[in-house]
């Protein structure tokens, strides 16, 4: 709970003050620290006192200040004033650490109303102090002031407005500490006809004294009345005097409220630094070792083994995969609790990224007969800045879900422009309708996921600053299935970590129930929001907006991230070809030409084979290729048979160029053949555009039949960079350093390897022929982060002596400045860890286990890629 609304929910309890406030001690070798710290700057008390339009006059220099960082909303006005610069309010302060009790302020016009008021200010210390500490141990203590302010006119016009008579009587109240010159703190100032009734007041400061003097306004009553008036003013002025002293030790239990807060805070911190830690050791001792099953797997993978071998090992690796996968969830829910989850601002391909998720789910869609495809918008610019890893995370999340409670139908993802959902009437059209879907099955209707949006307008339409712009992207990515869906009673906890649909699904699909948390966190990271619509039997849509930079009108501002599937890498030798597109269903059908067009090809869809046979036999258009949806394939096996027999008629190679569209492997194996006549070459789903390429390469006999798998990058961009360089690794882990060791190999590397931070400090000593190193972090007897420092402390001294002339160049190969290029290599993936990294002297960082992708992208940095001496 926050000070403003503690002091807000307790406000019942100070019925007299009109506001709390607290201010904490900064000496002036602290003030710059502190300022940026807070986001504003100390402010003069006394400018803001006399001129509050110069309000924002910085505190001058001083030995140090008291500027107000908590205040009630009553008095928020005083946040970053400096207690001290103001006369009234450093007498109270320098009293009040002094005495350790609180004291009263004397009257004085108060900021913003400008009535008459008091401060009742006292000390809090960093610690418990002896009842007999002297006023230096107690100033050396101070940590802050708690001060709560007066309204006295307000005071007094609530208890004493009137007594209960009909009569009307003068109530004024003095600060007499000064008697020769007491200070009127309410009332006016009438002639003094002896009728006054003189009461004492105590507000709890014996330093100052105060006094309460009342009369009739009219003539002198009756003795009675006379008497029960002075009991009545009696009582009265003791009742004040008892409120206000009830009042001072509520303020007081403030101050120890806030004291046992400020501690338990700092428990809280300290815990979350453990917590982390924690997670740190816990996911470096899991990782380390998956890293050396994972290593092994693959390097057997490299050997010789028979299809039953490859299966077992595949096996394994899937299960190793998924358990980093959940060690890297937990640990990512850890960084959003701490508020440490970073994003990276790089440029990237969104269509290669999707290729690359379709990737890693199209075995578990072929196993089901799910159907999945992705669709993107051709007003989505090829090229986005923003964080791809942890884009991916959100697809990869939402897919996986989809994926996991989708037994039939399809899955299909989105994206488009958010103006385009608004502005195009096709796109209204297709999302809305249950009939025109993927698969034929019923769908949620996706319009209902981004109903609460901020993002929209209550009319429907776009806000401006949401819009697209030469700049920024605004991306809406809907992720539709037609899954089981979620029950009615569990879709407000959805977002919720660990927060399970129920017992039964957990058992049956697994998972820890923190995907979608982390999901949420990430979009609202990115400007974004995200909603669902779910319909138990029907399925669910997911919906999210992010904001993204626009790489297209942007040069080399921003790191580029190595994507190997650009469109056109891959189009030339397709390029102006036409493709015809048998496919009933229209949202199918656009999703293949979008794919297909991503080669070059032009594409025309027809619903049936009849029509594409009509198309073909007018010879108005050369048609290249022909793509049969396998349901149109397997509808009707004798209108299959006719239109082979008539292609063959026609000649000109068209069984050559007939592919079949299958979802499922088991139904493309059983369909060999159609009486007698060979089933056209299959091209499995989902389509990507790394994937259909090599299938039409295959097929046609053209271009490159050996492309590379999307997104995987060819092994010889690494071996250009790595051949014949001289490597050291480091790592007590044995299997590791195999591991690490074989991978470097590949691509031409020679390796040195060795288990001690010692060791390597030896061997890195200048001058050597070593080209880079990689250092794991945690080591007995001396870890990566102090072998570093010595390796740059040695680079550093040898340096100067090259300066100075002690040591010639000549002799080492014209080297002017030795600086190796360490690379951390550790199984932690804590943000703290990366920059401890970076503080110690290393260059850069790589998560165990690594792969091909990440090792090019962290040496590329340091290598100039060796020329091709091929002829």
């Amino acid at each position: 709970m926050t000070f403003t609304r503690y002091t807000e929910r307790t406000a019942f309890e100070r019925p007299l003050t009109s506001g709390v406030a607290y201010a904490v001690r900064v000496l002036r070798s602290e003030r710059e620290e502190f300022e940026k710290q807070q986001g504003w700057t100390i402010k003069r008390m006394d400018t803001f006192e006399h001129n509050p339009v110069h309000k924002d006059e910085p505190s001058p220099i001083e030995e140090e200040y008291a500027p107000v960082i908590f205040a009630q909303d009553t008095v928020s006005h005083v946040i970053s004033l400096d207690m001290l610069s103001g006369k009234e309010d450093r007498e109270n302060v320098l009293r009040a650490r002094a005495s350790g009790k609180g004291v009263l302020t004397a009257p004085f016009r108060l900021l913003k109303t400008n009535r008459l008021g008091v401060i009742l200010t006292f000390a809090v210390y960093k610690r418990e102090l002896p009842s007999n500490a002297t006023p230096n141990e107690r100033i050396e203590a101070t940590d802050g002031y708690l001060g709560g302010i007066f309204d006295i006119e307000s005071l007094v016009e609530k208890l004493l407005h009137q007594l209960a008579s009909k009569q009307t009587i003068f109530v004024n109240v003095y600060d007499i500490t000064n008697l020769s010159h007491p200070i009127s703190m309410y009332g006016s100032n009438v002639s003094d006809d002896g009728l006054w009734h003189v009461s004492t007041l105590n507000f709890g400061d014996p330093f100052r004294k105060h006094e309460m003097r009342c009369r009739f306004k009219q003539k002198a009553p009756w003795p009675l009345l006379a008497i029960s008036t002075s009991i009545g003013i009696l009582v009265i002025a003791s009742l004040v005097g008892h409120i206000f002293q009830a009042t001072v030790n509520r303020i007081a239990k403030v101050e120890e409220d806030y004291h046992e807060m400020m501690e338990l805070k700092k428990k809280a911190e300290a815990a979350d630094v453990a917590k982390s830690q924690f997670l740190a050791t816990v996911s470096h001792e899991i990782r380390t070792p998956m890293n050396g099953v994972l290593g092994m797997l693959d390097m057997l993978m490299d050997t010789e083994l028979d299809v039953t071998q490859q299966d077992y090992v595949r096996t394994a690796q899937a299960s190793g995969k998924a358990l980093v996968s959940l060690i890297n969830e937990v640990l990512d829910q850890a960084k959003v609790e701490s508020g440490k989850l970073e994003l990276e601002a790089v440029s990237f391909n969104l269509r290669a990224i999707l290729d690359d998720v379709l990737s890693l789910f199209s075995g578990k869609s072929q196993d089901k007969g799910v159907e999945l495809a992705v669709y993107i918008s051709d007003r989505v610019p090829e090229t986005l800045i923003g964080d791809p890893g942890r884009f991916r995370q959100i697809i990869t999340n939402l897919m996986g879900n989809s994926i996991k409670f989708t037994e039939k139908g399809h899955i299909f993802v989105t994206v488009y422009l958010v103006e385009e959902v608004v502005d195009s009437i096709e796109v209204e059209t297709e999302l809305s309708s249950s009939k025109n879907t993927l698969s034929g099955y019923p769908v949620a209707d996706r319009c209902h996921s981004w109903k609460g949006f901020k993002t929209f307008n209550q009319d429907g339409s776009t806000s401006p600053f949401k819009s697209s712009s030469a700049d920024l992207i605004n991306l809406i990515v809907s992720v539709e299935d037609t899954g089981q869906g979620i029950p009615l009673e569990a879709q407000s906890r959805i977002f919720t970590p660990f927060m399970q649909v129920g017992p039964s699904i957990s058992r049956i699909h697994g998972g820890t129930g923190i995907g979608l948390s982390i999901s949420k966190y990430l979009v609202g990271r990115m400007k974004g929001e995200i909603g669902f619509v779910s319909i138990p039997n029907i399925g669910s849509t997911f919906t999210f907006t992010a904001v993204f930079g626009n790489g297209s009108s942007t040069s080399n501002e921003h790191n580029s991230q190595q994507m190997n599937n650009q469109p056109n890498s891959v189009s030339s030798e397709f390029q102006g070809m036409k493709a015809l597109v048998v496919d009933p269903r229209p949202i199918r059908g656009k999703v293949s030409r979008y794919h297909i067009q991503r080669l070059g090809i032009q594409v025309e869809v027809v619903s049936d084979l009849l029509q594409c046979l009509s198309q073909i036999a007018s010879g108005s258009k050369i048609i290249n290729m022909i793509l049969v949806e396998q349901e149109v394939w397997e509808k009707d096996t004798s209108v299959s048979t006719l239109f082979v027999n008539n292609l063959r008629k026609l000649g000109c190679g068209f069984l050559s160029k007939l592919f079949l569209l299958a979802n499922s492997i088991s139904s493309s194996r059983a369909n060999t053949s159609t009486d007698g006549v060979s089933i056209p070459t299959v091209i499995m789903k989902p389509l990507r555009s790394s994937m259909l390429a090599a299938s039409l390469q295959r097929a046609m006999g053209v271009g490159n039949k050996g492309n590379i798998r999307n997104g995987e990058l060819p092994s010889m961009s690494l071996r250009h960079l790595l051949l014949g360089r001289k490597i050291l690794i480091v790592d007590d882990n044995n299997v590791n350093l195999k591991v690490a060791a074989a991978g470097l190999k590949r691509y031409g590397a020679a390796v040195v390897c060795v288990e001690r931070g010692k060791k390597a400090t030896e061997l890195l000593t200048p001058p050597h022929q070593f080209d880079a190193c990689f250092m794991d972090i945690q080591m007995p007897e001396m870890d990566g982060f102090e072998a570093t420092k010595i390796i740059r402390e040695m680079e550093h001294n040898f340096n100067n002596r090259i300066r100075r002339g002690e040591v010639s160049i000549e002799a080492y190969e014209n080297v002017s400045n030795f600086h190796v290029p360490i690379l951390a290599m550790t199984a932690d993936v804590i943000q703290a860890t990366y920059e401890e990294c970076l503080r110690s002297g290393m260059d850069g960082y790589v998560s165990k286990p690594f792969e091909a992708e990440q090792l090019y992208r962290e040496v590329s940095r340091f290598f100039p890629p060796i020329p091709d001496r091929s002829p």
